[in-house]
């Protein structure tokens, strides 16, 4: 697996220098970095500009390239042991994931579980959350809907997004919940809005009726997180 950017890499290498397999520069960079780099006893590469641009498939490099050990999705299973998970439903922008890892790493769930979404970009999620995918637990299922019950049944209430929802601010979760978010343009798959405990909404002024996914989902994890400490 290849991350690439000055920020992830050096985020692995101060923080999680055991997946780190090999570097790869396209640029010289300062000397402190490379004597850090060179500490790790690991291969250090140079790639031409070509490459490079090659390599990150024309994404912005920053001539920073390091080949990482794969992170694996952890079994389902594992899943139960946690209080507060998240439940991505059918996103594709690995942007908006990326975001809502960090999120919920900064917010204090404890994994997330990544559902019909066909053989998710890994790397490119783990980019785009600046490292957190790191430390964070994630479990890849094909179908979610046959894991609901599941999850129930460990003690989880599940919760949905949903504008029509009740008021995120004034709810009051239990201290096991999983939080289920929907693709970006449709929401909520309905089978599985059918099956939650609880629909929950933010409250939004102006007239106004439509946030980004990772937004929304940064909100209603901090109201969920704050108003579970408050019981």
């Amino acid at each position: 697996m290849i991350i690439y950017g000055k920020q992830i890499v050096l985020y692995a290498l101060a923080h999680y220098p055991q997946y780190i397999e090999e570097f790869y520069l396209a640029k010289e960079i300062e000397p402190k970095v490379f004597s850090q780099m060179r500490k790790l006893d690991k291969p250090i590469l140079r790639l031409d500009s070509k490459k490079a641009q090659a390599l990150a498939r024309g994404g912005n490099h920053q001539g920073f390239f390091a080949r990482i050990t794969p992170l694996e999705s952890t079994p389902f299973a594992s899943m139960k042991q946690f209080q507060r998970i998240l439940v991505l439903c059918g996103m594709s922008d690995v942007g908006n994931i990326g975001a809502i890892f960090r999120s919920a790493y900064a917010l204090g769930v404890q994994a997330v579980i990544i559902s019909h979404i066909k053989s998710p970009k890994i790397e490119q999620i783990l980019r785009a959350s600046s490292g957190a995918m790191f430390a964070m637990p994630f479990c890849v299922v094909d179908n979610v809907l046959a894991y609901m019950n599941d999850l129930q049944g460990a003690g989880f209430c599940l919760y949905g997004a949903d504008m029509g929802g009740e008021n995120v601010a004034e709810f009051v979760p239990s201290q096991k919940w999983a939080l289920f978010l929907g693709e970006e343009s449709q929401g909520l798959y309905d089978k599985i809005a059918k099956k939650l405990d609880k629909i929950l909404a933010i409250q939004m002024h102006n007239n106004f009726d439509s946030l980004n996914v990772s937004v929304a989902a940064g909100i209603l994890m901090a109201y969920l997180d704050s108003n579970t400490k408050a019981i």
